[in-house]
């Protein structure tokens, strides 16, 4: 599938590309802490569809702008902001594909490694989606994790209703998403969720040795992508059938009195009262 966005015109994103190979996008949206527009998805598949091109980008890193004190707080869904999105590029958003089945089969399939160094507050889409794209998962101390879809009377997105269960357990995973309640980064680390936990100012420097690592002259490149390649092959089906559940579930939900609530709360600063209805 061709989306026709340029890399010129990437404005949440900020992508640089270095000679040794390594790629870095950084979200860049300090004003909503990161939070990631129908825009931001299109941008982030328009930097991995650059990289497949690219035979000298070799692993990209992905991580949160300082300003936004966050790795993302999820996912921005405004009407608001929706009409104001260029026509250009609205052709290119389907707002029907709330689980962003689009962009999570994008990145499943993408063969080079992705290192997340999440830096702040990761939440909703902000951790679900490094959970199923990323190869490797470094996280600042002070950072913390959120699974709050429970709190706004939805469902996980980005296929994590079958990877999150698959990385720590169904009784974990359970306990997650049905509490949502915040997880820290060491509490990250011990349950598996993320490989290592750093000092903020060691996290990038890391997340870069690590990166090398992955590239020539210290990995044999071919090698590495035919590993995430088999890696990820045999589950493909499975994320694709539990992105259309997710898509499914989502519509669903979104007509029922619990989500109205929710949505209300976000207005009141109150807790909602839901009627599991």
């Amino acid at each position: 599938m061709k989306i026709n966005m340029n890399i010129e015109d990437l404005t949440d994103v900020i992508y640089e590309k270095e000679e040794n190979g390594i790629c870095t996008l950084t979200f860049n949206i300090p004003k909503r802490r990161n939070a990631l527009s129908n825009v931001t998805f299109l941008e982030i598949w328009t930097v991995l569809d650059d990289m497949e091109k690219d035979k000298n980008a070799k692993v990209l890193i992905m991580t949160g702008c300082k300003e936004a004190n966050a790795f993302s707080s999820g996912g921005y869904f405004n009407m608001k902001y929706v009409t104001s999105i260029p026509p250009e590029i609205m052709k290119e958003i389907d707002l029907m594909d709330i689980a962003q089945k689009r962009l999570c089969e994008k990145i499943w399939n993408f063969n080079k490694p992705i290192i997340a160094a999440i830096n702040g507050l990761a939440v909703g889409i902000g951790i679900t989606m490094p959970l199923v794209g990323a190869d490797l998962i470094y996280m600042a101390e002070d950072a913390w994790l959120g699974f709050y879809f429970v709190q706004r009377a939805v469902i996980p997105e980005f296929s994590s209703t079958f990877v999150l269960p698959f990385l720590i357990g169904f009784h974990k995973a359970k306990e997650f998403i049905y509490f949502g309640d915040k997880i820290t980064a060491q509490q990250a680390e011990k349950i598996g969720l993320v490989n290592k936990v750093l000092p903020p100012d060691e996290l990038m420097p890391y997340a870069r040795k690590q990166a090398l690592r992955l590239i020539p002259p210290k990995a044999p490149t071919i090698a590495i992508n035919k590993m995430k390649q088999l890696i990820h092959n045999h589950y493909k089906d499975i994320i694709s059938r539990t992105l259309d559940l997710e898509n499914e579930g989502l519509q669903e939900l979104f007509k029922t009195h619990d989500f109205r609530a929710a949505t209300k709360s976000l207005i009141t600063k109150k807790d909602p009262f839901f009627k599991g209805k």
